[in-house]
């Protein structure tokens, strides 16, 4: 990986073992070997970045100030949402670059205190050709307030065409946590998400929601050109999850009728 102020380059090879690897993850059947196209956002099981101990934060993510990423001293960081455009296949079992600049910076105050926010667009090159690009939304913000009234999520749509209930033990986010070797704690570690961080169990990672209905949509909707994703509230481990569709319009739906993530998927061939 090379770094300096404005870019950051890193080259992987797209090791079809670990492709295969989250998909008995996910119970699915294993199609990815030498030569085949990686489903959709697979990409984030490459281009790790690992740092010693040393360089990470106290939620396990390396520490800002270090890479792309500003220091704005706000200690929590969660993946809001993202954007994506998928223009060729991802082939397993190939080099692959992936450019990475920080797009967007700023700092601003909401209804709970100051907020940072933070866009990263990453382009995936393979073949000299770009095949992904995406654009990832990172929030940062304050510890909360030990009685500080938690904010009321929005409710989801309950008007889907096809839905499929979909569970997330701390199994599964063990193993997605380390085939994306993403070190947040708040995903593993359940003393320092419920008593540093405020959460009521572990913490479904957004990207796996999100991968979730990138595949739910590829199933319904065939080849994805475009998918965006939003996240609203947290989805927890002890919780069964509802993945929701109505046309190109994809949600999460807690089990208390609560909005976790919304999305739209443009199909390939609209």
């Amino acid at each position: 990986m090379t770094t300096n102020a404005a870019t950051e380059t890193c080259r992987d090879v797209m090791d079809p073992a670990r492709g295969a690897a989250l998909q008995t993850a996910l119970s699915q059947a294993v199609t990815i070997s030498d030569g085949a196209v990686l489903p959709p956002f697979f990409h984030q099981l490459y281009f790790w970045s690992p740092l010693p101990p040393s360089a990470l934060g106290r939620d396990g993510h390396p520490s800002v100030g270090q890479g792309l990423i500003p220091d704005m001293g706000l200690p929590r960081r969660m993946w809001a949402g993202g954007r994506l455009r998928f223009d060729a296949p991802l082939i397993a079992g190939k080099p692959a670059l992936r450019k990475s600049v920080l797009e967007t910076s700023q700092q601003k105050t909401g209804r709970t205190g100051p907020l940072g926010f933070v866009t990263l667009r990453h382009e995936v090159w393979q073949d000299e050709a770009l095949c992904v690009t995406e654009w990832q939304d990172l929030v940062y913000r304050e510890d909360p307030a030990g009685n500080a009234a938690k904010p009321q999520p929005p409710m989801a749509r309950t008007d889907e065409t096809d839905r499929r209930y979909q569970t997330f033990d701390s199994t599964l986010l063990f193993r997605y946590s380390a085939l994306t070797f993403n070190g947040h704690r708040i995903h593993y570690d359940l003393d320092y998400a419920r008593d540093v961080e405020g959460y009521a169990g572990l913490v479904v990672h957004g990207p796996l929601l999100a991968q979730m209905l990138m595949l739910y949509a590829s199933e319904l909707l065939g080849p994805l050109a475009t998918f965006s994703f939003r996240a609203s509230s947290p989805l927890f481990d002890f919780e069964t999850a509802t993945l929701c569709r109505n046309g190109s319009s994809l949600w999460v739906r807690g089990p208390d009728g609560r909005q976790c993530m919304q999305a739209e998927a443009g199909a390939a061939s609209e």
